[in-house]
């Protein structure tokens, strides 16, 4: 978590939390608060626009980087669409609460609890996205649930976020014969590189009709945000973590194109239960394990290694040592969905941007594109055929190729006389920017592949698809 939160300071989010009154029983919660509106406009300008992206990217990479944590059954399948936006995410639809509500989530491999947008109160800060306003962001109302409870400070589920000793931050708790502790789970806080929200943690059923409930699930009721476009469903590997609550045995998606942003163009994301190890393959996928880093502090997040990277026929000569974690945690590579742009550190970056300068050493530079967009390499590709631009490829541990189609990693930017390197990295090269995963794989060089998180076989799977 950082310390650093351009929206509010942890001391004002205590002040605003002081304020809730919660009226409550064991079925319902009545929440009420009086904060001030803001509202910000979205740039139209693409520029402006693939800018935020790249430095949204890069913030979640530093967020990343400077982690700081927290019986036989038959297997079924639950299913639920993916929508593509402008602001870079991929979204799921879930319900909470009795009669259930229906709300939309990001879908993020890279964090754990998931949160939705809470009571009608909730206030949005710099919350306006493309295609998003802010006024207009549905959020869960605790009152009109039956089954929605607080987390006490001694319930177990207070412990996934705050660790086994968060009783001592409650009054009467931090005795264990004491039997006055009726204290609630104390408010998260929660930093995406760019962006926060902070609230207070619930258990509420999930629900997927027709017939599937979950009772009890963790879920956070975020009162305050800060450049968040919707809530999050987290799908790290922390107990708090959607996958983790429903046991899940393994869960899959398919990314459609970003050409597809904000229209009602989806596919589908299928997540199968039970306790069930079935180690069959899917035919046609390639696949790689996962590992955990040494350091717990990334035990959060799902690992992968790259044994090397080749842009053309060309191996990139990037040292092994980076591909691997060493024992502080620093290196190797993560898969995360909540991430737009892949993200290298500038090491990795440079040697694999200048392979590409090498190799189209006959396109000139789009220097001002560059400037103006966030990205680069960016080339003015008039009078040249695309299908001259070399092949980005990933080799992984086991034998796996992730031979990316060019739309996954070049991409045409403004007129159709430019294009870029869809990969970002930081702009300097200070020390203090080293650390944690190397390589962040994200959403946009998913694009059209069939991926699977086969929990119960640990491994990764991947194959090009046409996601529609």
């Amino acid at each position: 978590m950082d310390s650093s939160l351009p929206f509010f300071s942890f001391v004002s989010f205590l002040i605003i939390s002081a304020t809730l009154l919660f009226t409550a029983t064991s079925d319902t919660i009545k929440v009420s608060l009086s904060p001030s509106h803001h509202h910000h406009s979205s740039s139209s300008d693409p520029y402006q626009i693939l800018n935020n992206l790249a430095t949204s990217s890069v913030a979640r990479a530093h967020h990343l980087k400077h982690h700081n944590p927290k019986t036989n059954i038959t297997s079924s399948f639950l299913k639920t669409p993916l929508f593509p936006h402008g602001y870079g995410g991929y979204t799921v639809s879930l319900s909470f609460g009795t009669p259930p509500q229906t709300l939309s989530f990001i879908m993020d491999t890279g964090s754990s609890l998931s949160w939705f947008p809470c009571t009608s109160r909730y206030l949005c800060s710099q919350c306006a996205f493309p295609n998003v306003d802010p006024s207009k962001i549905l959020t869960f109302s605790p009152n009109l649930s039956s089954s929605g409870k607080l987390v006490g400070c001694r319930n177990p589920k207070c412990n996934w976020l705050f660790g086994p000793n968060v009783e001592s931050r409650c009054q009467d708790c931090d005795d264990p014969t004491s039997k006055n502790c009726n204290q609630t789970c104390p408010p998260y806080l929660i930093q995406y590189g760019l962006g926060s929200t902070g609230g207070l943690l619930l258990l509420e059923n999930l629900v997927f009709p027709p017939h599937k409930t979950f009772q009890d699930f963790l879920v956070g009721c975020s009162i305050v945000s800060n450049r968040q476009p919707a809530g999050i469903v987290g799908f790290g590997r922390s107990p708090e973590s959607l996958p983790s609550q429903l046991h899940l045995n393994k869960f899959s998606y398919c990314l459609v194109s970003r050409r597809f942003d904000d229209t009602k163009v989806s596919s589908n994301m299928l997540l199968e239960t039970g306790s069930g190890s079935n180690d069959t393959k899917i035919p046609g996928l390639g696949y790689t394990p996962f590992y955990k880093n040494p350091n717990p502090a990334f035990h959060e997040f799902y690992y992968v290694t790259i044994g090397k990277i080749l842009v053309g026929n060309k191996q990139v000569k990037v040292p092994s040592i980076t591909f691997v974690p060493g024992p502080d945690g620093n290196g190797g590579t993560i898969i995360d969905s909540g991430s737009t742009f892949t993200f290298m550190e500038r090491p990795v970056f440079e040697l694999v941007s200048k392979e590409f300068e090498k190799q189209m050493g006959n396109y000139s530079r789009a220097r001002e594109v560059e400037n103006i967009s966030g990205l680069a390499p960016c080339f003015n590709v008039s009078g040249h055929r695309l299908t001259d631009v070399p092949e980005m490829s990933f080799y992984f541990n086991g034998g796996a190729k992730m031979g990316l189609p060019l739309a996954n990693y070049f991409s045409i930017v403004g007129d159709d006389n430019v294009v870029c390197l869809m990969i970002v990295t930081d702009k300097g090269v200070s020390e203090g920017a080293r650390g944690g995963p190397a390589i962040i794989l994200g959403n946009f060089q998913q694009q059209n592949y069939y991926i699977e998180f086969d929990l119960a076989n640990n491994r990764f799977g991947f194959a090009k698809r046409n996601c529609i």
